[in-house]
């Protein structure tokens, strides 16, 4: 199911183009926006909330012809984006076709738009975000996407010693330092449960592997990892420990 943000400055077209793409059963959602700054405000916004956020943008149906900057101005401008959107160009011109698709566009749709010709546009787009799916779902398995100094990179989660909850935010603490991720910890808290890691407290969340010592002290419960001393709630001490114990004897 694909979230789409139309753009075009012409607001009849707009609506008819958003028509159209609501009817077909393969999107989610179907937003539109009238110029090119509105598009990169909203684009920008969703590519920071990643794609599990409700502002994610599969994919852009975009106009050239607009005022200010072109639908072309904007597709440069996404290339720059660490994971930018998909592009079907939507035009009444032919002549701009091969700058589109040597802008990686999905597709080049014409003007009047058709609708078998959208779904067949929709289509291509929908098999490429399966196929961009699932090599996102096989690279998560293994690491995490983290931003330092504007540049993207990822931490394999092997190397994450424990999250600390942030509001909506998680911490991730790791031998070589920390990073801020836009994930709430009980999203990470399922998402790494097969993976070793288990809820101590409503701000903790720990690699089992990584604790070092478990420590008791008039009652409360508290666990080390490296120079990091986090308590555990009573909630979660006898689950805990059965877990250790459970470790342990193997």
């Amino acid at each position: 199911m694909l979230r789409v943000l139309a753009v075009d400055d012409e607001e009849p077209a707009l609506e008819e183009l958003l028509y159209l793409l609501r009817a077909d059963p393969r999107i989610r959602s179907a937003e539109g926006a009238t110029g090119a700054t509105e598009a990169l405000r909203r684009i920008g916004g969703a590519v920071d909330a990643g794609p599990e956020d409700p502002s994610a943008i599969d994919v852009v149906f975009l106009d050239i012809h607009m005022a200010g900057l072109t639908g072309l101005d904007v597709a440069q401008l996404l290339a720059g984006f660490a994971a930018p959107p998909l592009i079907v160009f939507v035009t009444a011109h032919e002549g701009f076709a091969v700058h589109a698709f040597d802008l990686k566009a999905v597709d080049y749709v014409l003007k009047p738009v058709r609708r078998e010709r959208l779904a067949e546009a929709v289509r291509r787009v929908a098999e490429q975000v399966g196929e961009r799916s699932a090599s996102v779902t096989d690279a998560a398995a293994d690491q995490i996407a983290v931003e330092l100094g504007g540049v993207i990179r990822f931490v394999p989660v092997e190397d994450i010693a424990y999250a600390e909850a942030q509001g909506d935010y998680a911490r991730l603490h790791t031998a070589a330092g920390s990073h801020l991720v836009r994930i709430p910890l009980t999203t990470l808290e399922e998402r790494w449960r097969s993976r070793g890691f288990v809820r101590i407290h409503r701000r903790h969340l720990v690699a089992l592997s990584r604790i070092d010592e478990l420590r008791l002290d008039a009652g409360s419960m508290s666990v080390r990892i490296g120079e990091a001393e986090l308590a555990v709630s009573r909630r979660h001490t006898r689950a805990l420990r059965d877990l250790l114990m459970r470790q342990g004897g193997r």
